[in-house]
Order: structure tokens, then C-alpha cells, then sequence
């Protein structure tokens, strides 16, 4: 059994720009399909665009408002909100106000993962 808690994770600020707190991903558990993060952004604050050519991604807010964007479609998004970012799909999200989201990525997330324009 493995368990996590979030407070024992130390953030840190992945390729795009958000600040992650890994909960279960390679870095600290035996995963091999997925990966869960605590993603946080400030107010006014966004990931740089980008895709994953392997990974999709799900996000699911838990605190706050933002812009998503998706392959040139933007969409207001809050909390209950939950979003498949499918691999290959250019992204981007941006906070109005303070967000925080849940982020899981099948299969696990890896900066090398992570392409930019």
C-alpha cells in the first residue's frame, strides 16, 4: 500500500510554469499508468502553451477561476469543473483568481514530455 500525504510533498515549478506538488507519481510511488498532482497558479498567473505527445491529462478545480484553452478553444472553467486534455492537444490555462486543480496524467507525467511552440 501506498499512501501520500499532501503536505509531506515539496512543491516545485514544472516546465509550463505551474507550481505541482506531486502526490503519487514516478518520483515518489510504484506507479506505472498514471500520475496525480496538486497544480497551483496565482491570480493573473498562466502555464506557458504546450502539449504532451504521450500523456493525456485530466484537471478537476478545486479552488478558484480560469481560462482554458484547448487547441485554439477557450472556456471558462471553476471549481467542480473536470477537463481531458487529450495528448497531442495544445494547452493553456490561465487564473483569473488564485487556482488550484488537481491534475492526473496517463501515463505519468515527465517534464520531457512537455513541447512548446
Amino acid at each position: 500500500m501506498v499512501i501520500r500525504n499532501r503536505a509531506q510533498q515539496e512543491p516545485f515549478t514544472t516546465k509550463d510554469g505551474s507550481t505541482i506538488r506531486s502526490l503519487l507519481d514516478l518520483s515518489n510511488a510504484p506507479v506505472s499508468q498514471q500520475s496525480l498532482a496538486e497544480a497551483t497558479l496565482a491570480a493573473g498567473g498562466a502555464t506557458e502553451r504546450h502539449y504532451h505527445r504521450v500523456s493525456e491529462e485530466l484537471y478537476y478545480l478545486l479552488e478558484g477561476s480560469g481560462m482554458m484553452e484547448i487547441d485554439g478553444v477557450e472556456n471558462a472553467v471553476t471549481p467542480g469543473d473536470a477537463i481531458l486534455i487529450p495528448a497531442g492537444t495544445w494547452h493553456q490555462i490561465r487564473a483569473t483568481s488564485a487556482l488550484r486543480f488537481l491534475c492526473c496524467c496517463a501515463p505519468p507525467y515527465e517534464h520531457g514530455d512537455t513541447y512548446f511552440e
